[in-house]
């Protein structure tokens, strides 16, 4: 049975057998059972290599350790709020907080929270659709779809399935400012941005 390690881009943690490119933590939020129980222990939500130095943990969700949690690609790791991590993509996060325009950790987490949650809701950001870079997420009709060349693509936990023609409009962007601002830069990290299913 999968474990509730798969996370949407609005935030949302599921379980699905399907496979992620990309992998993160935001502390420990599972229990010792390995039950998902808190949303957000700390502002420090990361996204990271699959593999670095050959470390590996025989087991997920273990007790007191941090909670393993997987991605669809780094698309989908902005749009969910999480950030390259500092240990195992140093040059990513360096990067990543000069185009941000921030002095260190503490500093854009906090900002970043600010920008995904209003208390405990997701935040959305107005915006007009066609001025959102490729690799933005919107909501459209209730689910999260990934902006990309003049279109836009349903996100699954599998991959990315239907697309339509983005037409301009007004949309609620899930990817918070920060986020879609460095994806504006033509963001190329150390970890996939997009799943293969998002290329024709």
């Amino acid at each position: 049975m999968p474990l509730q390690s798969r996370v949407t881009p609005v935030g949302e943690l599921i379980a699905d057998p399907a496979r992620g490119l990309v992998y993160g933590n935001r502390g420990c939020i599972h229990d010792d059972e390995g039950r998902i129980r808190r949303r957000m222990p700390t502002r420090r939500w990361i996204a990271c290599r699959l593999q670095f130095k050959g470390w590996h943990r025989k087991a997920l969700l273990q007790p007191g350790k941090f909670t393993e949690l997987f991605f669809l690609d780094e698309a989908t790791a902005f749009a969910a709020g999480h950030r390259p991590c500092a240990l195992c993509r140093r040059e990513d996060y360096n990067r990543f907080l000069e185009i941000a325009g921030a002095r260190g950790a503490d500093e854009i987490d906090e900002r970043l929270h600010g920008e995904r949650l209003a208390g405990r809701s997701r935040r959305l950001h107005p915006v007009e659709l066609d001025t959102l870079p490729d690799g933005a997420f919107v909501l459209r009709e209730g689910e999260p779809w990934l902006v990309l060349g003049g279109e836009v693509l349903r996100w699954s936990p599998g991959g990315y399935a239907q697309r339509v023609r983005a037409t301009p409009r007004r949309a609620q962007a899930i990817t918070p400012p920060t986020l879609v601002e460095v994806l504006r830069t033509g963001w190329d990290g150390a970890v996939p941005l997009l799943h293969p299913s998002a290329r024709k």
